[in-house]
């Protein structure tokens, strides 16, 4: 079985990284050389701490990469795959000419799979002429280290799909979970819901980041507290994904104007070296602002 993933960036590599692993052939595809490298090089990075932790072999490792292709070239990505994963950016619009472009090139038989995190597949698959090998299989970051997929059964999702896509996530030793195409999914809305709360309990100075997050860990047994799983997603995802909810169910996923501002300043989370905390090295320094001596 051949895997194509569409996109390398942080879930893209991650999703070709997990199917190299698993033992499936992969083609990573993204539209810039640059992109690409840089992927590979996280993907190196990823399987040498791997390597370094024990949890594979330098020989695993190895084959892992071997078993990975790149190009830019979608047409060629695509000629000969079994599965084929997009992991491009959050916009419907280009969701949808991704699916078009992979059913105009991939074999008849291809399961298309999106991985987005809240956008309906139904509506993503609905440009297709075969929608029933359309589904979503939402992995989570880090995908390398997350055990869970979340497959997505659009309304025109045919039974081979779905057992086509359930064994691809079982192979690579992640735990399915099935959810019914609605806005948010299970794991999308209740994420940003207890996330959301959290950003408005620091509008109302109920507490600040440190604490609230410990509530959660110490308390719920959460490994990572709500604000600091918003930075690590990234707050500018956190917001699209708020206002796709907003949009969808109501005014209850109203984005907070704190998130609203941050996102505006550009500080964004880890990957900007700021959001709620402040980041160096990929590891938590301090707390930004008013929050910082907390």
């Amino acid at each position: 079985m051949r895997v194509t993933v569409l996109g390398a960036g942080t879930m893209g590599h991650g999703i070709a990284q997990v199917s190299a692993t698993g033992g499936y052939d992969v083609t990573m595809r993204d539209i810039d050389e640059s992109i690409l490298s840089d992927g590979m090089e996280s993907i190196e990075s990823n399987l040498q701490g791997g390597v370094d932790r024990e949890k594979l072999s330098a020989a695993e490792k190895e084959d892992a990469l071997d078993r990975i292709e790149t190009t830019t070239d979608l047409e060629a990505a695509v000629a000969d795959a079994d599965l084929v994963v997009e992991a491009v950016p959050e916009d419907m619009d280009l969701k949808q000419q991704t699916f078009d472009d992979v059913a105009s090139h991939a074999p008849e038989d291809a399961v298309i799979a999106s991985n987005t995190s809240s956008m309906s597949v139904t509506e993503i698959a609905s440009t297709l002429d075969r929608p029933g090998r359309a589904i979503g299989l939402h992995f989570f970051n880090p995908v390398h280290i997350m055990g869970l997929v979340e497959i997505v059964l659009a309304e025109q999702t045919d039974e081979a799909t779905v057992d086509a896509a359930t064994e691809f996530v079982e192979t690579i030793e992640k735990e399915p979970v099935t959810v019914r195409d609605s806005a948010g999914f299970a794991s999308s809305r209740l994420g940003v819901t207890l996330g959301v709360e959290a950003v408005r309990m620091l509008e109302e100075g109920v507490a600040g980041p440190r604490d609230l997050d410990a509530a959660m860990e110490l308390g719920y047994n959460h490994p990572m507290g709500p604000i600091e799983l918003g930075d690590v997603v990234g707050l500018d995802v956190r917001l699209d994904i708020l206002e796709y909810l907003r949009e969808e169910l109501g005014e209850r996923f109203r984005p907070p104007q704190l998130l609203k501002q941050k996102v505006r300043a550009g500080k964004l989370g880890k990957k900007t070296g700021e959001g709620f905390y402040v980041w160096e090295d990929g590891e938590i320094v301090g707390v930004s602002g008013e929050w910082g001596d907390d």
